[in-house]
């Protein structure tokens, strides 16, 4: 696969697994149940739902790009869980930092990649079928993985995993990998060398002045 296309999946990957936002058809009861039990459910339901929302609004958003820049917000907000995706990302780095840092950079690194990423939603291929193959434990009661594809019309399956754990009574995602590329180790490889001649702090002002990137192309 072209790997232009990986930072394009992540964008849409992290958006399809918002929690809480199943389709109006199912029962609310049975939804909550599922929700918090399955997280292949989840992610199957939402990648469903977000494509089609992408699909529906396509033309709003094109003229009005802050609307979709609050689209993405909202709901990049919702479901990832960027304090410890932070902590995965500076490593080392991270070992004794205040939590203050933490939560700092792993908001300014959020918001650079949805900034980065954010509008190439619009090219997004809404054509896509989404199916889910897996959920397997992580090691030591980490989470789960939840394996999926997403299918182009020409057959190809692009392969979508996602790392999932339990915050705040929901599942929350914390890393995507996208044809065996995560993006946190992604991340962790690229900002070690600022990292090591820059406080964390630095480095998180720095991604929210744009002065650094998240490639999600690496």
């Amino acid at each position: 696969m072209n790997r232009k296309l990986v930072p394009l999946l992540v964008a849409g990957a992290l958006l399809a697994t918002v929690p809480g936002l199943a389709p109006v058809h199912a029962a609310p009861q049975a939804d909550s149940a599922v929700r918090v039990a399955s997280p292949s459910k989840l992610v199957l339901d939402n990648s469903e739902r977000i494509l089609s929302t992408l699909e529906s609004r396509r033309a709003e958003f094109t003229k009005n790009p802050a609307a979709l820049r609050q689209f993405v917000s909202s709901e990049f907000d919702n479901m990832f869980d960027s304090d410890y995706a932070a902590r995965q990302v500076l490593g080392r780095h991270g070992r004794g930092a205040s939590a203050e840092d933490i939560s700092a950079f792993g908001d300014a690194l959020a918001e650079n990649l949805m900034q980065r990423y954010g509008s190439s939603l619009l090219s997004f291929n809404t054509k896509l079928r989404v199916r889910v193959k897996s959920e397997t434990p992580l090691p030591r009661g980490l989470g789960v993985k939840v394996s999926s594809e997403m299918l182009r019309s020409d057959g190809e399956a692009i392969p979508v995993d996602y790392l999932m754990r339990m915050s705040g009574g929901q599942w929350k995602v914390f890393d995507v990998m996208v044809e065996g590329v995560s993006f946190v180790q992604t991340f962790r490889q690229q900002f070690d060398q600022e990292l090591q001649n820059k406080s964390i702090a630095q480095v998180a002002a720095e991604l929210r002045k744009g002065q650094l990137n998240a490639n999600a192309e690496k």
